[in-house]
């Protein structure tokens, strides 16, 4: 009997389309689309249903942006050629030219793909909050009806039939959030219990309002994304260290970087990842972990997909079968300590206070489209990590006022493609 393991993917980028490009801003979304999301079209094309796929309105905002794809392409074919040729001319090595030659087939693919919305459509089921908001942290049950039913209308509008999957901003999960959800349509998302129901118990739960809770395998997360996972073996490339232009030329272990040994420890930890799998499995992911930040992820997983017949195991999406009663914990994450804590500091009170600004109806969609802009997860989370210098903050403050400003009814430069259809009706909605 062959075990079952699932994989969710989500897809997200937080909104950088018109707001800066190095080395904060649109330079984030394009590395994403030549490293990550290109790739791994190639592989859901090749072997489609094999994994879940949830990409968030904001990241589709902006893919279907006017000129987004076109300034991708000009980066792809003219700032990353520049670039490598002035290392190159410094110090020579084969690293480098592996490096330019990738971002050259990133070009090329970009070009005949075209519309990558188009391209992603056949694999993309699920859905998330329109602007990856922590939802236990907002303040109203309208607030989280705006920024669900703004998620679910964006991706019905895009992909048409939608059977009810839902990310969780961060896997952030409160018991009170399950009402709101069954609501808007949702039927199945993954929660990170680990702590909740310990590390061995992975049952599907089914909250009092029909909503299946998928509980994540963190041990078999862990193989992957835990500091000392699969990428920090030493043959992979090391994406800290760069040369002057930003380029990355070593392996993790200092050596220059070899592609074909890297390959072989991709196959190699695949083997490994689908050997410790001892029972069914539902495993979630960021997809720009595969590809962006660990450069042969999506070589990883092509080989887990090639090598899981082999090893007994079936690829396939998550199933609810005789779930158990949910219990009824304190909120969830798969952030730090599995709580809330990574994003419950100052810009939340800030984010709750303008939501309750909004209330009543007198919200005009400029304001609200600003208040969407206002909760995303990836302000506070970028402060957090500190990676980002004051950019984060930047964006937040500027999201802050411009929302003050459209709800006084004042001028405010306009947000070009963020949240083009926000769901007002249902933040009025009693």
């Amino acid at each position: 009997m062959s075990i079952r393991l699932s994989i969710v993917l989500h897809t997200h980028m937080p909104y950088v389309e018109g707001f800066g490009t190095w080395p904060f801003g649109e330079e984030w979304l394009w590395e994403a689309i030549a490293t990550s999301y290109l790739p791994l079209l190639d592989l859901l094309d090749e072997r489609p249903g094999r994994m879940t796929l949830s990409i968030t309105p904001v990241l589709a905002d902006q893919l279907e942006a006017d000129g987004v794809l076109e300034r991708c392409l000009a980066f792809l074919r003219d700032v990353r050629p520049a670039s490598h040729a002035l290392d190159l001319a410094e110090a020579p090595s084969a690293a480098l030219e592996y490096s330019a030659a990738r971002y050259a087939q990133a070009a090329a693919a970009l070009e005949r793909r075209g519309d990558l919305l188009d391209a992603f459509a056949p694999h993309v089921s699920w859905t998330s909050s329109a602007t990856h908001a922590v939802l236990p942290l907002l303040a109203t049950d309208a607030g989280v009806r705006l920024q669900v039913e703004t998620g679910v209308e964006a991706f019905r509008t895009r992909f048409g039939t939608w059977d009810g999957g839902f990310w969780l901003p961060e896997c952030a999960h409160a018991p009170w959030l399950d009402r709101l959800l069954a609501e808007a349509g949702v039927h199945v998302t993954c929660v990170d219990w680990t702590d909740v129901l310990g590390p061995d118990d992975h049952a599907p739960r089914l909250s009092a309002a029909g909503i299946a809770l998928l509980p994540l395998d963190r041990a078999a997360i862990d193989r992957v994304w835990a500091p000392d996972g699969y990428p920090a073996h030493g043959a992979y490339r090391d994406t800290r260290r760069l040369t002057a232009r930003a380029h990355q030329a070593w392996a993790v272990d200092g050596t220059p970087y070899d592609p074909d040994r890297a390959a072989e420890q991709a196959a190699a930890d695949a083997r490994d990842f689908l050997w410790h799998l001892q029972r069914d499995t539902l495993v979630a992911f960021d997809t720009e972990l595969f590809g962006h930040h660990w450069h042969e992820g999506v070589t990883f997983l092509r080989a887990v997909l090639e090598q899981a017949d082999a090893a007994g195991v079936e690829l396939a999406p998550p199933v609810v079968e005789d779930p158990r009663p949910a219990p009824d914990p304190p909120p969830t994450s798969w952030g730090n300590g599995r709580d809330l804590r990574t994003w419950s500091g100052e810009l939340a009170w800030a984010q709750r206070a303008a939501e309750l600004a909004a209330l009543g109806g007198a919200a005009s969609e400029r304001a609200l489209r600003e208040l969407l802009a206002l909760q995303s997860s990836d302000w506070a989370f970028l402060i957090d990590a500190g990676t980002a210098g004051d950019y984060p903050r930047e964006r937040f403050e500027g999201h802050r006022a411009a929302f003050l400003a459209a709800l006084a009814g004042e001028g405010a430069p306009e947000l070009r493609n963020l949240a083009p259809r926000p769901a007002k009706w249902a933040f009025v909605q009693p």
